[in-house]
């Protein structure tokens, strides 16, 4: 009986998916809860770290959420098993960064946490670059894994120049573009992990 081929081929498996899905809750649901507890908190202009803050009014709610996107990053990095180990390296190494983040609140380590933060936008925004495979298609094609390493990392550039200052509106929209970027990378994996996994269930298909 000749061998089933797609048998052979790595798949993305459920807890990868609940992981993926895991990673903006914890993200975005994190901002959400947290920015309503706080008492006249600017969501355009103040950053997601103000709201995990060794003073904000409950600092444990964005600090939970961090500490879940971090390991929602890492279980998914280990499940996207079909992508290079390169991609799935820095993807990993964004978890690690983003539960670093969590761990050091900015007002008690300001150098460690920026560093931190710094590596994981980093990590994250370029993961997608590396996750391509020579006649991949879809997602593990080159155009779209370019094109969303792009995409991410011209909204993290788009960050960053707020946080300097140096954008025409003085840095008045820091926690906008921070959301952006962060809900973006966040948000990310899960698109992968489900287009993976519907090319999966189309090859099992006699």
């Amino acid at each position: 009986m000749p061998r089933d081929r797609a048998a052979d081929r790595p798949n993305v498996p459920g807890w990868a998916l609940a992981s993926a899905v895991a990673a903006p809750i914890g993200m975005i649901g994190g901002w959400t809860v947290a920015a309503a507890l706080q008492d006249a908190f600017d969501p355009v202009r103040e950053t997601i770290s103000a709201l995990a803050a060794s003073d904000a009014t409950a600092p444990w709610v964005m600090t939970a959420g961090l500490a879940l996107t971090g390991v929602a990053h890492l279980v998914t990095a280990a499940g996207l098993r079909p992508l290079p180990r390169v991609a799935r390296a820095v993807h990993a190494l964004g978890g690690v960064a983003t539960l670093a983040v969590a761990a050091l609140p900015v007002d008690v380590s300001p150098h460690p946490h920026g560093v931190a933060a710094g590596i994981g936008f980093v990590a994250l925004a370029l993961w997608p670059a590396a996750a391509w495979r020579p006649a991949g298609r879809g997602v593990r094609s080159r155009r779209v894994a370019l094109t969303a390493a792009a995409v991410l990392s011209g909204l993290l550039v788009l960050f960053a120049a707020e946080l300097q200052g140096v954008t025409p509106d003085g840095g008045a929209g820091t926690g906008l573009t921070e959301r952006l970027v962060a809900g973006a990378q966040a948000l990310w994996p899960l698109v992968v992990v489900v287009a993976l996994r519907r090319e999966q269930g189309r090859t099992r298909r006699p």
